[in-house]
């Protein structure tokens, strides 16, 4: 491993343990949340010079907690905080508990009054380590708005009266959802980035797994977060053969199984194997399930299409949804043809929640090509391309009208 790389994976393990010391001890999470981030700014510039310090999180926590004292001498400050910076100044070298803070910040970070792009966003800054500078070239957008983002959720936490501690099962149990929910969206937007011109981002695939890891060690008994994390593994373990030497697009029957990772799939099965039968299926569960017959499958042949459409049909009566009805097509046309598939995608266009969505044409484009009809699928792929904003998206089912044309 490089030393940037080596540098950057501490500093994401380091950030919330030290965020976590500095708001349990001084409270004002944002104050403490921008000076842990100018403190991983300057680790990032001296240790890639100097070499990773012989205590690396000390050495964080005591860059950090100078900014707070910069800050709170401030003009506008000295008069509210004399007390607190005195406090401060006397800890020069700082107390550094072994206690991990990660569970807490992750809770926070998704208070069920900021909206569900902010706790992503507050999710990767406050919990993953990333840059502000980094997170905004993840979404594709101006580092100013992604900053300001930040900034009203920390806010809205702050005005809502929000306290950092230990999470008792209780609020735990509450926010689960909303957590696992977040970690989920953070890995998608890493594994198919919606947007821009690279298919994926290794960068939030890999967090979203490191996340989804602290939270199964939490929590080892909870089904969903294992199917969670059982998910991911067994998606990203794909990467690899999901675009070829140029760099286009594979679809999941051309892939070379060769290239996925064996150790990724077995890890996913195993953690997925070990939740059935222990409680009530979820969703999560269900969907790692699904990956799991796809990855398990020697080829696209021999995957277990029958079985893949039953549990979808679960799926779609334990989570209901457009993109589970959509999916759910895709194996109904392996068993039953494209023609019942296109018929349950008709249900879809009244539903608002597709609206401008490519898969939805995409997905249509390939069932009229099966069913012979050229005109149809032409369309459908033109179509889709035009939604997406994903480059070699557009690029992929932008070749394969050509190619239908020609």
């Amino acid at each position: 491993m490089g030393t940037s790389r080596a540098v950057e994976d501490l500093l994401r393990a380091c950030a919330p343990q030290v965020l976590g010391i500095l708001v349990r001890r001084h409270g004002q999470f944002e104050a403490c949340e921008d000076a842990t981030q100018e403190a991983l700014i300057a680790a990032a510039r001296a240790w890639h010079d100097e070499g990773i310090p012989e205590h690396p999180r000390a050495w964080l926590l005591a860059v950090a907690q100078r900014r707070l004292i910069d800050e709170w001498r401030s003009e506008s400050a000295r008069r509210r905080r004399e007390g607190e910076s005195a406090l401060l100044e006397a800890a020069t070298v700082p107390d550094v508990p072994e206690r991990d803070d990660t569970l807490d910040l992750l809770v926070l970070c998704c208070h069920p009054s900021v909206s569900v792009p902010s706790q992503i966003a507050l999710t990767l800054r406050a919990v993953g380590g990333l840059t502000t500078a980094e997170i905004a070239a993840a979404f594709l957008v101006p580092e100013a708005t992604m900053a300001q983002r930040i900034s009203r959720a920390k806010q809205r936490i702050a005005a809502e009266g929000a306290e950092f501690g230990q999470a008792g099962a209780g609020e735990l149990a509450a926010r689960l959802p909303a957590v696992t929910r977040v970690l989920y969206l953070v890995f998608n937007e890493g594994y198919a980035a919606t947007a821009g011109e690279l298919v994926h981002r290794s960068e939030l695939t890999l967090e979203g797994i490191r996340l989804a890891r602290l939270l199964r060690a939490s929590v080892p008994d909870d089904g969903e977060v294992a199917g969670l994390l059982a998910l991911m593994l067994l998606t990203d373990a794909r990467r690899a053969a999901r675009i070829d030497a140029d760099g286009s697009l594979v679809p999941l029957d051309e892939q070379d199984r060769r290239l996925w990772d064996a150790a990724m799939i077995a890890e996913g099965v195993q953690l997925v194997g070990g939740t059935l039968g222990r409680g009530p299926v979820g969703p999560y569960q269900l969907q790692a399930v699904i990956a799991a017959l796809h990855d398990e499958a020697a080829s696209d042949a021999d995957t277990n299409w029958p079985q893949i459409l039953a549990l979808y049909d679960v799926l779609e009566r334990v989570a209901p949804g457009p993109v589970v009805t959509l999916n759910r097509a895709v194996a109904l046309a392996r068993v039953h043809g494209p023609r019942a598939a296109l018929d349950l995608l008709d249900t879809l266009d009244a539903d608002t929640r597709m609206t401008g969505n490519h898969r939805l044409h995409a997905v249509r484009a390939h069932l009229f090509e099966r069913v012979g009809d050229i005109p149809a699928a032409v369309e459908c792929f033109e179509t889709a391309a035009r939604l997406t904003r994903s480059v070699q998206e557009q690029r992929y089912l932008g070749l394969r009208a050509a190619r239908l044309r020609a």
